[in-house]
């Protein structure tokens, strides 16, 4: 038998950086989330480092095999977090003003 990856889009709305973080810890708590893609990019940088950094240090604690889609608004989010070696975290640039996406490189 082989197992389904359950995959969860999360979109946070919330400006605060700790309320992100609470939302995220909470819904991790309480579902099946090993694979989620999560919309931060109305965070600026520093929030998104942020709140990325925590979230996926605590998803991993529960998710050691999961992974985490990031949408973030700057390739520098990636720059930033990559020195922590956050494996379970990709990061993908959403550009707000067309709505597309693309892998931050």
């Amino acid at each position: 038998m082989s197992k389904k990856h359950n995959q969860q889009f999360m979109i946070l709305d919330d400006f605060k950086p700790e309320t992100v973080i609470a939302s995220f810890n909470k819904h991790i708590n309480k579902s099946n989330c090993e694979n989620m893609s999560v919309d931060i990019s109305f965070l600026n940088v520093m929030d998104a480092m942020r709140v990325s950094t925590l979230c996926a240090a605590n998803h991993y604690v529960k998710y050691p095999n999961g992974r985490i889609n990031w949408y973030v608004s700057s390739p520098e989010v990636e720059c930033f977090s990559k020195a922590l070696n956050l494996g379970n975290s990709k990061y993908l640039v959403k550009n707000n003003n067309t709505r597309s996406l693309k892998e931050a490189k």
